[in-house]
């Protein structure tokens, strides 16, 4: 059964995920809207940087990540300026950590979903003098809801999963930022193989739910490709 120290981890990966989620939605959206209209030459650079995490090993991002935040890198040096103090080992350390880490798995759905949509859509919003901001909420945003779904699960769910960038970042302080990949290593450490069963069952049924609802809920979705 679970201990308390494995529902303090639960709730605290819970609070991580949802919070990166949402950062991630806010942040991501802007951009994959850039990245799926613009001509500019950046935008080869700007797709690498967003997908680098994909291939790059978690503990090396999360160990560029630990010295970017310490005192002497350019975001401690920000952060305490501001009189935040630094990042590393603190709730709001892991945050940004996993925002960075899980971006892409928020901005590649998107980018796709925006790119499907096509140009006729919202040219036929612009006849009717919609702004862009009137187009994007009441054209792109309904058109681009499986995109938005996609973008979400996924990045909520691999936030859940993190480990290695987690484990640079906030190391292992229990209640802090303990959370349940770094539990389930803990209890495997201690050969506590029972309680580790708990805790890893627990997200394997985690993983197949969300994948098999993302699935099922999106072959329900009309797809945006007719208007390309």
């Amino acid at each position: 059964m679970l201990n308390a120290g494995d529902l303090a981890a639960l709730w605290l990966t819970f609070k991580i995920a949802s919070l990166s989620t949402i950062l991630m939605l806010l942040l991501g959206t802007p951009l994959a809207w850039w990245l799926a209209r613009t001509q500019s030459r950046w935008k080869g650079i700007c797709n690498a940087l967003v997908a680098m995490p994909l291939v790059l090993p978690p503990t090396v991002l999360g160990f560029y990540l630990l010295i970017m935040m310490g005192p002497k890198g350019p975001i401690g040096q920000l952060t305490e300026l501001l009189g935040i103090g630094t990042l590393p080992f603190t709730f709001g350390g892991l945050v940004m950590a996993s925002v960075i880490y899980s971006l892409p798995f928020v901005v590649q759905p998107l980018q796709a979903s925006f790119s499907g949509i096509g140009r006729q859509p919202l040219e036929a919003a612009a006849t009717l003098r919609a702004s862009p901001l009137d187009t994007f909420f009441s054209v792109v945003l309904p058109l681009a809801k499986p995109g938005f779904l996609t973008a979400t699960i996924l990045g909520f769910a691999h936030t859940v999963g993190e480990f290695g960038v987690v484990l640079m970042v906030g190391g292992n302080i229990p209640e802090k930022t303990r959370v349940v990949s770094v539990q389930i290593y803990n209890h495997v450490e201690a050969l506590e193989y029972s309680q580790a069963h708990w805790l890893a069952g627990g997200l394997l049924v985690f993983s197949f739910t969300v994948l098999l609802i993302l699935y099922s809920v999106l072959k329900t979705q009309p797809s945006s490709q007719p208007f390309k």
